[in-house]
């Protein structure tokens, strides 16, 4: 009888030993970056940012829409919806927008979301206007006034019909507690701490290396089911295919986050849950006309017709995005127009180059004018494994119509300062989405200090095509509107400064425990709030 108690108290010795490593594994793993229970990680390309609600890059949208809220949200098909405003009124003429804060709203640090304080972060936004002139409610914004503690008003200087679904995005309309201003409340100098009303705080952040939110307990709304979610910064694709095979990764999401023959082969693996979201925007080239070779319109044809946009879809995303005809896809408001697609003919663009009087030499390679050469460079986002191969594949085809092509992969911040300061022949650039277009993709057009509507600046009409888009935002008449922008696109379609090459989709591939993954129908919120882990 002893000899059976004291093998059943080794036992019983062992079993607790056993439980006990495994629980310091699971610490361990927890460390490491697997997720917890009811919590998720995740990979990301880049660092999250310093948070800052008012600012853009290197900030991620992604961590933005976890910390701060907007007054309103973009639901599906378009709709505006209540947020930290909980109803709104809209004078006859237009003009004055009067908000209802929600009551017992509070930030982070136990403080109070009032009007004064929704005035402050519109105040720090104005004060650096001109670092948000793409944003078309920016421009019109006369005033802004707290009238008492929960009624906020905005006064526009002219009629937008947008507004409402402008202070619905990301940036940089999303509201910072007190505690986060700087003494001079100037935020785009930084902030003191990144303290918002949403359902997620910063835990814990090294930069470049990892972030952790933790769910807010004093959340006003409907409480998210995860407890915790762990963005790890992997810049490398196919690392973070590798990380999440390990199992390292609960999840991957987002756009250009992986090549689409990782995609397609986790997917045919039939071990993991994987999803594709309807287009989200279109894949474009942007031409940039102050160029003197991209000002002819015949060469920036030359280009439309000089490659097979067809084969390269379906060659670089394996099909999962669709050749895009339009600049903008037809299910925005206002963009179902007809089109005259460019069809890929290289006789038709070598013509338009002859024509041009870029000629090739005999027993050359390149195209000549001059003394000239045409040669051209792409730039293009080096975290973007997409992005690569589309612009080695437009090198190789080019260079069949005599083109010469240097690709330069970049960090994604000189990308975006190069694009800004026209530094640039060909780049890639992609249209908002919801909720910004069709209205933002216009606005940029006509806006000066995004690359964009420079890149145009040398088209004959381009002051008729501000007038145009002027009007557009302007006008309270809907038939109106629909005719000023088929208008529009009809002429920037034409004119070949935007070349659409295909619609993007967002991808996710997930860990079979993960559950109840929705696309969000804002194309730059994150997606965690009605996720769930399976127990």
């Amino acid at each position: 009888m002893n000899k059976h108690r004291k093998f059943l108290a080794v036992a019983i010795s062992l079993a607790i030993a056993i439980i006990l490593a495994g629980c310091s594994d699971d610490k361990a793993e927890s460390a490491s970056g697997a997720s917890a229970d009811n919590s998720i990680t995740i990979s990301w390309p880049r660092d999250i940012g310093t948070m800052n609600p008012h600012v853009y890059n290197p900030s991620q949208l992604l961590a933005q829409s976890m910390i701060y809220e907007p007054l309103v949200s973009y639901k599906e098909g378009g709709e505006i919806q209540p947020h930290l405003a909980e109803s709104w009124t809209v004078s006859e003429d237009g003009l004055e927008y009067t908000f209802k804060i929600r009551e017992n709203v509070k930030f982070t640090d136990g403080s109070v979301l009032t009007a004064a304080v929704v005035k402050k972060n519109f105040d720090a936004v104005m004060k650096n206007s001109s670092s948000h002139s793409w944003l078309g409610v920016i421009n019109v914004l006369e005033k802004t006034e707290a009238v008492d503690d929960q009624t906020f008003k905005m006064v526009l200087k002219e009629p937008y019909y947008p507004a409402l679904q402008d202070l619905a995005v990301v940036r940089p309309v999303r509201f910072l507690g007190e505690a986060g201003f700087p003494e001079d409340g100037d935020t785009s100098k930084g902030i003191t701490e990144p303290v918002g009303t949403g359902p997620w705080m910063l835990k814990d952040y090294k930069k470049d290396e990892y972030a952790v939110f933790t769910r807010n307990p004093d959340y006003w709304g409907e409480s998210p089911e995860l407890e915790e979610v762990k963005i790890k910064i992997i810049p490398d694709a196919e690392t973070r295919v590798l990380a999440f095979e390990k199992g390292d990764l609960d999840l991957i999401y987002g756009e250009g986050v992986i090549s689409m023959d990782s995609f397609n082969q986790l997917k045919e693996s039939g071990e993991y849950q994987t999803a594709l979201s309807e287009p989200v925007g279109t894949r474009s080239l942007l031409l940039n006309t102050t160029n003197e070779k991209l000002a002819d319109l015949r060469v920036r044809k030359a280009l439309q017709h000089g490659f097979n946009k067809q084969a390269m879809v379906e060659g670089v995303t394996l099909g999962l995005e669709e050749k895009a005809d339009n600049i903008l896809s037809t299910n925005f408001p206002y963009t179902d127009i007809e089109v005259e697609p460019f069809s890929y003919d290289v006789e038709k663009a070598a013509d338009h180059l002859d024509e041009a009087g870029w000629k090739l030499p005999a027993g050359k390679a390149v195209r000549e004018k001059d003394g000239q050469s045409l040669e051209l460079e792409l730039i293009y986002d080096k975290t973007d494994p997409i992005q690569k191969a589309m612009a080695e594949t437009l090198q190789a085809e080019w260079s069949a119509l005599g083109i010469k092509l240097n690709i330069s992969g970049l960090e994604l911040t000189t990308q975006i300062e190069r694009r800004k300061a026209g530094d640039f022949d060909v780049d890639f650039w992609y249209n908002y989405g919801a909720p910004y277009d069709p209205h933002s993709f216009i606005n940029v057009v006509a806006e000066k200090g995004w690359g964009v509507a420079e890149a145009h600046s040398n088209l004959p009409m381009k002051s008729d095509l501000d007038k145009q888009i002027k009007e557009t935002l302007g006008s309270t008449d809907e038939a109106k509107r629909q005719q000023l922008y088929g208008s529009i696109l009809g002429t920037l379609q034409e004119q070949s400064v935007f070349v659409p090459i295909s619609y993007i989709k967002k991808s996710v591939i997930y860990q079979n425990s993960v559950e109840e993954f929705i696309f969000p129908a804002n194309r730059d919120e994150h997606p965690f709030n009605e996720m769930k882990i399976s127990k």
